[in-house]
This record gives C-alpha cells, sequence and structure tokens, in this order.
C-alpha cells in the first residue's frame, strides 16, 4: 500500500513483496533448524538473526549514508534540493523526508530508510551538476516512490538472510580448514559431514535469497519508474535523466565505480553498467538479467515511452 495519497499502489509491487517476505521466513525456518541441528542454542541463533535484523532495520540509512559519504543538508545549506522535494511531497500528498547529499562524482541517488517517517532520499554532488533541474525533480520522484511504496523496508529486511547465510557458509568453511586437527576419525568425520551440510544449506539459502531480493529489485525500479513519471507528468524527463545519467557513469573511473557497486540494489541506476543485450549471445544476456539489480535500460526507457504517448494523449 502506498503511503502518498497521490502515489497509486502498485498491486504487482506489493504482490511480489508480500511473495517475497513469505519465501523469506520460510528460508530463516530451514536456516535456523539446520542451525539447531548443529548444535547451536536457540538463544545464539535468536541473538545472531535479531540482533542483524535490527542493525540493518534501524540504522539502514545511517549505514548507507555513511558508506556513500553522504550527509544530512538542511534548507539553507541545499536550497534547489530541498525546494524540489518539497514541490514533489506537496504534489504526491506524503511526508518530507530527510534531505542528503553524498559528495561523489558518480551521478546517482538513492532512498533509504525503514519507513517513510525516517526515510532518507540522497543524491550525489556528481548527479546534481550533471542534470538539469527538471531532469534531478524527475530523478528524485522516482526515489520518493520508493518510500511510498515501502519497498527500501522490504528490501532492506529481505538482504538480512543473505547476510547471516554468508557469514555462516565462511564460518563453516573456516572451520572445515582449521577445526579438523584434534578429532578421532569416527566423530571427526561426523562432525566434518555436518559442518559440510550446513554449509551446503548455507549456501542454498544464500543463493535463493540473493535471487529474490534481485527479482523484487529489477520489478521496484520499475514501479518506482512509473510512479514517478506519472506525479510529475512528464515521463521524457525521466527518460532524459536515466539516459544522460547512464551515459555518464560510463565515463567515472572504474574504481569509482566498484566502491560504489555495494549500494548497487538502492540506486536510481546501477555504478556497474549492464550488458547490453546486443552485445553478446543469449547466454549472457540471461545470466546478467538474473544477477543484476536493475532491470534493461531499454526496457526502462520503453516503459516510460509508452506512458509519454498515453499521458500526450490524454491531455
Amino acid at each position: 500500500m502506498s503511503t502518498a495519497r497521490n502515489i497509486e499502489s502498485d498491486r504487482g509491487l506489493s504482490t511480489r513483496m508480500f511473495f517475497t517476505g513469505l519465501f523469506l521466513v520460510l528460508l530463516y525456518g530451514v536456516f535456523t533448524s539446520v542451525l539447531w541441528a548443529l548444535g547451536i542454542g536457540f538463544i545464539l541463533i535468536a541473538v545472531i538473526v535479531v540482533g542483524l535484523l535490527s542493525v540493518q532495520y534501524w540504522f539502514s540509512d545511517r549505514i548507507a549514508l555513511w558508506g556513500m559519504h553522504g550527509k544530512i543538508v538542511t534548507e539553507e545549506q541545499a536550497p534547489a534540493l530541498h525546494g524540489a522535494i518539497d514541490r514533489l511531497c506537496a504534489l504526491a500528498d506524503m511526508p518530507k523526508p530527510r534531505v542528503a547529499i553524498a559528495d561523489t562524482d558518480v551521478p546517482n541517488a538513492f532512498a533509504t530508510g525503514r519507513s517513510p517517517k525516517a526515510a532518507v532520499v540522497c543524491a550525489t554532488t556528481g548527479l546534481l551538476r550533471r542534470l538539469n533541474d527538471q531532469e534531478v525533480e524527475a530523478v528524485l520522484a522516482h526515489e520518493l516512490s520508493h518510500v511510498a511504496h515501502r519497498d527500501v523496508a522490504i528490501m532492506t529486511i529481505a538482504s538480512t538472510l543473505g547476510v547471516i547465510a554468508g557469514l555462516t557458509t565462511r564460518a563453516m568453511f573456516y572451520a572445515g580448514l582449521f577445526g579438523g586437527g584434534g578429532r578421532n576419525n569416527q566423530s571427526g568425520g561426523q562432525i566434518a559431514a555436518l559442518e559440510g551440510g550446513v554449509m551446503l544449506v548455507s549456501i542454498v539459502v544464500y543463493a535463493i535469497s540473493f535471487l529474490l531480493t534481485r527479482a523484487l529489485s529489477r520489478y521496484r525500479e520499475l514501479a518506482a519508474d512509473r510512479s514517478g513519471a506519472i506525479l510529475i507528468g512528464r515521463p521524457s524527463t525521466l527518460a532524459s535523466a536515466l539516459v544522460k545519467v547512464t551515459g555518464e557513469i560510463g565515463k567515472i573511473p572504474t574504481r569509482d565505480l566498484r566502491k560504489a557497486e555495494p549500494f548497487n540494489a538502492f540506486f536510481f541506476t546501477p555504478a556497474i553498467a549492464q550488458r547490453n543485450p546486443s552485445s553478446g549471445g543469449s547466454q549472457g544476456f540471461t545470466l546478467s538479467r538474473l544477477f543484476s539489480t536493475h532491470p534493461p535500460l531499454e526496457q526502462r526507457l520503453a516503459q516510460l515511452a509508452d506512458l509519454e504517448a498515453r499521458i500526450g494523449g490524454a491531455r
């Protein structure tokens, strides 16, 4: 359900968020059962799961801002940016989030936070330098749509299981390398088999949670494009911003893009550009689509072109 009166809820997104959450709950159950079978106490399991979940849920905005060197800015420090968000929030009839700027040349923007009341919308200095006022406003409308749809919170929660499974896989790997010195053959073989089973389950859980969040991430970008374009009434402006940002990202040194890549799932466009489907075979394109955080640029532009035609025809 949308938290902005003038940003419609997206049924497709809501359905995907529900089923993603349901599957993740089932995965949590399977994963904790395996840890229990390993002999890890329930209290320790609960501390690990609840601890990581709480950190990501309550501090996701601070973690994202810290990682991107973003800082909350006042209206006096960034009047134009605050003015654009004020106009969009009034247009959408939604609470105003905190406003931040990240000092990086990578042109991008992102929204984060556990709820609309605790949300942050951040634009980079690289984005503000390269886009005109209307294009910046279009990008901000896209990010505010994420806040209204509440998909930022579900993405934050969904990523927690992958983190736990990844840490468990690493722990089992090192336990297998360094933990077998003092065991007799029989007990050592049983423990090694158990550790190997837990490691296998952890890898499978990580892979499933990874693919679930990637599928949700791609759809939520299309939903935010659609809602943001309808909010401003100019889909072509958002398309222009997409093309310009994607092209400018290609000019940024790879070293800088690698630093920003961990935040791809929250960005307006991915820091590392996706492979163009015409540049390789069908297998490479399929794998690229499977692991990508965003839909292909061509798909996003096609949706915006269709919206532009419909809005233009209705005028």
